[in-house]
């Protein structure tokens, strides 16, 4: 009797409902998925679309991005199981707050813009908001918005793709992208991103609304992207 009590003391019982199941994603990234704004390091899960927040769960999974503790987090989880922690976050609808950002002289947040909303021609980069939308908010299902994002989290990831430590199905069009940016260009377009007003609507585009630019492979046989 007393063995079976002590078992039952390191053996609680846990309570199989879907806060329980997503304590470890808002250990870090909040309650309702709001991040971590105060830092910049844990990105806002909140109001993403599902099939965004269900992708990198399986990228995270399949070794395509790198991030110990995600990866450690979603090593066993099914699909489905993601699939309903994404709808979770998605239906979130939580405050913005602002993150801490860099002074840059005008010039850059100049360069910031012109490549957020018209591109770089040149350099074969497209506009941002090509894909993310004309408010950049992002697009149903699967292209994330990029507005109210930390500035440190925007540059981390763009630098991610650079060194190959963050990836998405082949061709992976953000990789090309990131590659062809400056470490100036992605400071500066971080930046224009962080300060930038936040629309009225943050919710994402309708799917369909964008014709992406380039050859993703991550939107073959699906609207939406990247």
């Amino acid at each position: 009797m007393m063995a079976s009590h002590a078992e039952e003391a390191a053996h609680p019982d846990i309570p199989d409902t879907l806060q329980q199941r997503i304590a470890s994603c808002t250990s870090c990234h909040g309650v309702h998925g709001e991040g971590t704004p105060e830092t910049g390091f844990f990105p806002r899960l909140a109001g993403k679309p599902a099939g965004y927040l269900a992708r990198q769960l399986q990228y995270f999974q399949s070794g395509l991005r790198k991030y110990g503790p995600m990866e450690y987090t979603v090593r066993e989880l099914s699909p489905d199981y993601m699939r309903e922690i994404a709808e979770y976050f998605a239906a979130q609808e939580v405050p913005y707050a602002r993150s801490p950002m860099p002074r840059l002289p005008a010039e850059a947040l100049s360069r910031g813009e012109q490549l957020v909303i018209h591109g770089d021609p040149a350099r074969q980069v497209p506009a941002c908001a090509a894909c993310h939308g004309s408010q950049l908010t992002g697009v149903q299902p699967n292209i994330p918005g990029l507005v109210g994002l930390p500035y440190d989290y925007i540059s981390s990831q763009l630098g991610s793709w650079r060194t190959q430590t963050r990836a998405m199905a082949a061709p992976d069009c953000m990789a090309q992208i990131a590659n062809r940016l400056s470490a100036e260009d992605i400071s500066a377009v971080s930046a224009w991103l962080a300060g930038r007003e936040l629309p009225a609507d943050m919710h994402a585009q309708a799917p369909g609304s964008v014709t992406p630019p380039l050859h993703c492979g991550v939107l073959e046989g699906q609207e939406g992207g990247a």
